[in-house]
């Protein structure tokens, strides 16, 4: 007997879980351009601002409810706004170039999407700038030139 209830609660269970499920033919569709953008190699201090295009491909508007960087060095803006059927935005997102070395990191953006969460990916590479040497010749031409 208790097998039995206990097969039933869990047939019961799964359908509810799977009833949760049921998609919205209608919900909005977060479309990007690209979910990777690739800096290549820039120079410590250099531009790093870069946006994320997107355009919702739903049938009803689209709510950015959130966006979050992987680290406090990439930091993510997005429209506060819905965006109707057909409409486009975009995310910007700006990383530190002040850190030097290599760019992996992830925005994680929540929406009320059929896919809730999507994560996007910025890569690339900081260099630190090249110093101008001076050589012994060219440092007493510049100390004479002073004095």
């Amino acid at each position: 007997m208790k097998k039995i209830i206990g097969t039933t609660l869990l047939a019961l269970f799964a359908s509810f879980a799977f009833a949760q499920e049921a998609s919205n033919p209608n919900a909005p569709q977060i479309s990007f351009e690209q979910e990777v953008i690739d800096y290549g190699t820039i120079e410590k201090g250099a531009n790093g601002e870069r946006e994320f295009k997107f355009t919702n491909t739903g049938k009803e508007p689209l709510i950015i409810t959130n966006c979050k960087g992987s680290c406090g060095c990439t930091v993510p803006s997005w429209p506060r706004e819905p965006i109707a059927p057909g409409e486009s935005g975009v995310i910007k997102v700006k990383y530190d170039t002040k850190r030097v070395g290599p760019i992996n990191k992830s925005v994680t953006v929540n929406s009320n999407a059929a896919t809730p969460v999507k994560v996007l990916r910025i890569r690339g590479m900081v260099n630190k700038p090249e110093e101008t040497k001076t050589t012994p010749e060219q440092e007493k031409k510049t100390s004479m030139m002073i004095k």
